[in-house]
């Protein structure tokens, strides 16, 4: 009679450990069968892993990246023609004052006088001629009655008025050197002249940088491998913000520039200084010549900036450093969502499963109970 109101008594509790009325711990289950109540915790688990690929696309989709603004700028080898816009300032000066061009190209020129006085655009036909800064703006008309500027190349900008001028050098100006100055009263005098250069066989290589409110320079590596030296540079430089800038480079390669850059600039004058004009957006074109390979700092120079940490390197004709891993997004593939899907529904009905295992009697037959 004991052994039959144990066996009653599990059974009606669906086989769970307990202690029977007399005392004793008793248990049914059958030879070779698992217990039905241990299966829940097994179910659950199968259930909880198979929920968790609820993550799976954040982290699988990471097989593909979508990369963004490229933290190195390399150089190109840029088309045959060239276009400069070049700013007449009231300082008085061209901004910027060197211009390049290869033998057998045309040069565009987009002028802008951005002050607010009369500037002129007048290019000299005469080939590597330095005009004298002394001369009274008498004797600087006399020049060009005497030698009459180049075709389309004198221009009379009022304030805010642009123009565009076009030129084609061909092989035999090689090597050729041009002046070009404002005929305005005492402007040359006062420092507004500027060169253009044809180029021997090698057009200039082609970057791009811009500056912003940050201030930061981006990106702020530019890498280019020129084939023979010196090598000609031309930057263009666009403000995205709402300052003033310069893009500097120092003429010195692998150092870094003092915070005190002033006296530093004395001692070694950089390649160029071209200022960046409050924008946005406003472009400047730093047209400028590398001696040889190496790493050359380039910084900003408007109070604070480069303290701030505007400033980057110019790698040329030595590899840049490894870039940096960018911020990416994340883009999910179609199967990777599909499975996921279908792992999610499986879980969800092992879920209920366990939720409902043993939660009714299993029939055993006629073994046990109140006769």
């Amino acid at each position: 009679m004991s052994d039959r109101r144990d066996d009653s008594y599990t059974d009606h509790i669906n086989g769970a450990q307990v202690p029977a009325p007399q005392g004793n711990v008793v248990t049914h289950s059958r030879p070779g069968e698992v217990p039905r109540r241990s299966l829940r915790p097994a179910i659950w688990i199968a259930a909880g892993l198979l929920l968790a690929t609820l993550i799976v696309p954040t982290n699988a989709g990471a097989i593909h990246i979508v990369r963004f603004a490229p933290s190195v700028g390399y150089a190109q080898g840029g088309p045959h023609n060239v276009t400069y816009h070049v700013n007449l300032t009231d300082t008085p000066s061209f901004d910027p004052r060197f211009l390049t061009v290869a033998e057998g190209a045309t040069v565009t020129l987009d002028l802008h006088n951005n002050g607010s006085y009369s500037h002129s655009f007048t290019l000299s036909s005469v080939a590597n001629r330095t005009l004298n800064s002394s001369w009274t703006p008498a004797q600087l008309d006399a020049n060009f009655s005497a030698h009459p500027p180049q075709t389309g190349a004198n221009i009379t900008l009022a304030p805010g008025g642009m123009a565009t001028v076009n030129l084609t050098y061909g092989a035999s100006y090689a090597g050729d050197s041009f002046e070009f100055v404002s005929l305005v009263p005492y402007q040359f005098q006062d420092g507004m002249w500027g060169f253009l250069n044809v180029s021997l066989n090698s057009p200039p290589y082609y970057l791009s940088e811009n500056t912003t409110n940050t201030p930061a320079f981006v990106p702020d590596v530019l890498s280019v491998t020129p084939h023979a030296y010196p090598a000609v540079l031309n930057v263009t430089v666009t403000n995205v913000g709402d300052f003033m800038h310069t893009f500097t480079v120092a003429s010195q390669t692998n150092v870094t520039v003092p915070q005190s850059f002033g006296a530093y600039f004395v001692q070694y004058p950089f390649l160029t200084n071209t200022t960046v004009p409050a924008g946005p957006p406003l472009v400047a074109i730093a047209n400028f010549s590398v001696p040889a390979p190496g790493i050359y700092m380039y910084i900003c120079e408007a109070s604070g900036h480069y303290a701030a940490g505007m400033y980057g390197y110019l790698y040329v004709g030595v590899p840049t450093p490894p870039v940096a891993p960018t911020p990416s997004t994340a883009v999910v593939d179609t199967w990777i969502l599909v499975g996921s899907l279908l792992l999610v529904g499986i879980g969800a009905i092992l879920a209920v499963a366990a939720t409902y295992s043993g939660r009714w009697p299993r029939s055993h037959g006629k073994h046990g109970g109140h006769s």
